[in-house]
């Protein structure tokens, strides 16, 4: 034994590959003069080390408090053992472990250091597109299989030159094992594909690198649509300056009014364009860069087209290089470029060079390609923060290890709102709040993700999309698939919504069959509670209050459910109250037609239709002349008219009554909008009654028709309803607590998107002295049901 050292092994499991880890640990080794090695394997990294017990002290403590960037340490196992009697310390060659697993680091936007390489003239990767290292870049959407070694990533056909080789091999260089190292020499590269016959510019295809870059930069302030490929998959480019441009793109794309996503060069063009907190620019500026919703300034320069009849813009900065080199300031450039998802609505987007140019040929003038393969496509995800003037009791919220790597503690903390969780986020886990069996849970139809479970992690997917189509539940197979693989996840049991025409539950049929093994279908509205459940790690061992609010969800009886207050575990739930049922006229197409939703709630509260009313009046100019009497016999007869109970569809006649919309083409259209007619100041509030279990809107609906006849203006009427939905939470809850004695609260589902609903009802309820947890990484929409799908999933086996 060599006098006074002692030995440790040391077995570290997170977010530890391929983000600067070994090079870190060697780092950290050099300085406390210890000896050993340090490899990466398929169950995490694993150190043998030999020292002082001081300079070990230090050693373990420094790797838990000073972790590389992207790094997130899970668990640190430290085992003493002899000394080896090592001479030197030093990184080895990765050890495959037959079924470990490990989390991968999502994509993340570049780093200030490669950010300032690409523009210094001197360096070598000088305006390089794809420079990289391991603070930044792709990973998530360019792994083919673990450990993350760059033979196992699609960057295993470029042979690195010797210059890259270089600090590929060197430990000291924050290049070392960075798997998608690459230069101008070695590395891919980018060019430029003409679609269309563009009038006086001539044969723009097969520019590349600096001359394609500055073509498509050309076209894009011309007014012309880009086709350009990013991280994980094409994005649609346009002028957000340009009503022209944006319209030309939305006819293209049939997306007639659902805002597009901008994409600006940094916080200080965001400004120009939008209010911005402190922050809203720190979660704007963040490693993500997310999609980041912010209150349009009123002289903005970005025209309406871009978000019809919002008052908020989504932006983004720049993560990409390519992205930086796109959108350099320069006198005549678009200040902002439009950057929406690159396919045609409803289709997965499109992530490989063929199927781009096949599908997106019709849509885009020219391509910016590269060769570069994606292996998993990867949307862009979207947040925003509640407002900062809303009194939040902080001290309930437990899901600070869930919360972006980018945020600290203080004034984002408790306030970040996922709308979408894809790039930047996923795929990391949710930690449950006990061990899982392998298991896969397949979510929703709309704003579909997936979730694969194993011990304690829970791998909530990157955002699918709505599951309507072939092509989309062909990525969602290929995505189950790769994770599946690339964790080690091999299902016991499949959990999937109750809906029996999801294609995600048929999915989930046919496989379980297929393979044997046990299939678990859970109630929607129950999902929604225990995904907030496990995302703040709530045990599960008493019953919380869950009120579910949403559009569609399948019933216990049969009928559609959205307007829910379940007293809920994972291991089940009741239903003690409920919004009052009412017809459907029509079916899917009263979702399309908040006029029938309106039409229905006034039948139902006994409310003549009076010509006057803006639904009426709207169904009187409609081609079918007799449609009043078709919609009365429906809801007379029940023909073509399921019952409701959906806080959703109440929304939508809200928005009708006041004028608000009358027909939507994308879904939470009447919602959203209504949302933007709320003031401040207004505390009126209209009533409501309970029955039998029942929450009964027509109070509400009388109280409502009569302002509006007695000219009461539209922002008033929609100030009203939201105050109006807050307080009947607030009084629902406690009425449950009297009968129960719960006191917590849970908020899920996705009219909880509605952050002007979701900040009037949280203060009532803390001021009735309930705990409320609400959705803050995991999109409180159905993007998130397949975590409380897995979770139920897991209890269920567990208590067994």
């Amino acid at each position: 034994m060599v006098q006074g050292k002692s030995g440790q092994t040391i077995h570290i499991t997170g977010v530890v590959q391929g983000v600067g880890f070994r090079p870190f640990v060697y780092g950290l080794a050099q300085r406390y003069g210890l000896t050993g090695w340090v490899r990466n394997s398929s169950a995490g990294v694993e150190i043998a080390v030999d020292g002082l017990p001081d300079a070990l002290a230090s050693f373990g403590q420094a790797l838990q408090t000073e972790l590389p960037p992207l790094a997130r340490l899970d668990h640190c196992q430290v085992t003493p053992r002899p000394v080896n009697g090592f001479t030197r310390f030093e990184i080895v060659s990765s050890l495959p472990v037959p079924g470990a697993f490990q989390p991968v680091s999502p994509d993340m936007s570049v780093c200030p250091d490669c950010l300032r390489e690409l523009f210094d003239p001197s360096d070598r990767r000088y305006r390089y597109p794809f420079i990289n290292c391991t603070h930044c870049g792709p990973r998530f959407t360019l792994i083919q299989e673990l450990p993350y070694d760059r033979p196992y990533t699609t960057m295993a056909r470029f042979e690195m030159c010797p210059a890259c080789q270089a600090e590929y091999e060197n430990p000291l260089d924050r290049r070392f094992h960075a798997q998608p190292i690459a230069c101008p020499v070695c590395g891919p590269q980018v060019w430029l594909q003409q679609a269309a016959d563009l009038t006086g510019l001539g044969n723009l295809s097969g520019l590349t690198q600096e001359d394609a870059i500055q073509a498509a930069r050309q076209l894009l302030a011309a007014g012309h649509i880009v086709a350009i490929k990013g991280l994980g998959g094409f994005h649609l480019a346009c002028d957000g300056t340009n009503a022209a441009a944006v319209a030309k793109l939305r006819e293209r794309k049939f997306r007639v009014d659902k805002p597009f996503a901008l994409m600006v060069a940094d916080a200080a063009a965001a400004t120009r364009y939008c209010e911005l907190s402190e922050a809203e620019k720190e979660l704007l500026c963040g490693r993500e860069h997310p999609i980041v919703l912010l209150k349009r300034r009123p002289d903005s320069p970005i025209v309406p087209e871009v978000a019809p009849g919002q008052p908020y813009l989504g932006l983004m900065l720049p993560y990409t290089p390519l992205h930086y080199l796109l959108l350099e300031p320069a006198d005549g450039f678009p200040p902002a470029l439009v950057m929406t998802s690159g396919n045609l609505s409803e289709e997965p987007i499109a992530h490989q060079n063929d199927d781009a140019l096949a599908r997106l040929s019709p849509l885009a003038d020219a391509f910016l390609l590269h060769n570069r393969d994606i292996h998993i496509r990867c949307d862009d995800s979207v947040v925003r923060l509640l407002d900062s003037r809303v009194t939040i009791d902080e001290t309930n919220s437990t899901c600070r290890r869930f919360v972006p790597q980018s945020e600290t503690p203080g004034e984002t903390f408790g306030r970040f709102f996922t709308l979408r969780r894809s790039r930047g986020y996923a795929p990391l886990p949710v930690k449950l709040p006990y061990a899982a069996p392998p298991l896969l849970a397949t979510g929703a139809e709309l704003k579909n993700s997936f979730c694969l479970t194993r011990d304690r992690s829970a791998f909530l997917s990157h955002h699918i999309g709505d599951l309507e189509n072939y092509e989309t539940l062909r990525s969602f197979s290929e995505g189950i698939d790769h994770l599946e693989r690339l964790f080690r996840v091999q299902p016991t049991l499949i959990a999937c919504d109750r809906h029996p025409d999801y294609l995600a539950t048929r999915y989930a049929q046919e496989r379980t069959e297929r393979e044997q093994i046990p299939l678990l279908m859970v109630q929607h509205h129950h999902a929604h509670i225990a995904a907030v459940m496990a995302e703040h790690g709530l045990s599960g061992d008493r019953p919380v209050i869950g009120v579910a609010l949403d559009g569609t969800g399948y019933g216990d009886d049969g009928t559609i459910w959205g307007g829910e207050f379940l007293v809920a575990d994972y291991a089940g739930y009741s239903r003690p109250y409920y919004l009052q049922p009412v017809p459907l006229p029509g079916g899917d197409k009263a979702v399309r037609a908040p006029w029938r939703m309106a039409l229905a709630w006034l039948h139902q509260a006994g409310i003549p239709w009076d010509e006057t009313l803006p639904p009426v009046a709207y169904s009187l100019t409609r081609p079918l002349t007799n449609s009043l009497d078709i919609l009365a016999h429906q809801l007379k007869t029940g023909l073509n008219a399921p019952l409701t109970s959906s806080m959703g569809r109440l929304f939508d006649a809200a928005a009708s009554l006041i004028g608000v919309r009358q027909v939507v083409n994308y879904e939470a259209q009447a919602a959203i909008e209504l949302e933007t007619w709320v003031t401040e100041g207004d505390g009126a509030a209209y009533p409501f009654s309970l029955e039998n279990g029942q929450i009964n809107p027509t109070p509400l609906w009388q109280a409502m028709v009569q302002e509006w006849r007695a000219g009461v203006d539209a922002a008033a009427l929609a100030t009203r309803f939201h105050n109006s939905i807050a307080q009947m939470v607030a009084v629902v809850c406690q009425e449950i607590r009297a009968s129960t004695g719960l006191k917590e609260v849970v908020l899920g589902g996705g009219v909880w998107q509605n952050l002007t609903l979701l900040q009037k009802t949280i203060p009532l309820l803390h001021r009735a002295g309930f705990t409320v947890y609400w959705p803050q990484a995991i999109p409180t929409n159905d993007g998130g049901l397949a975590l409380g799908q897995a979770a139920i999933a897991a209890w269920m086996t567990r208590s067994k």
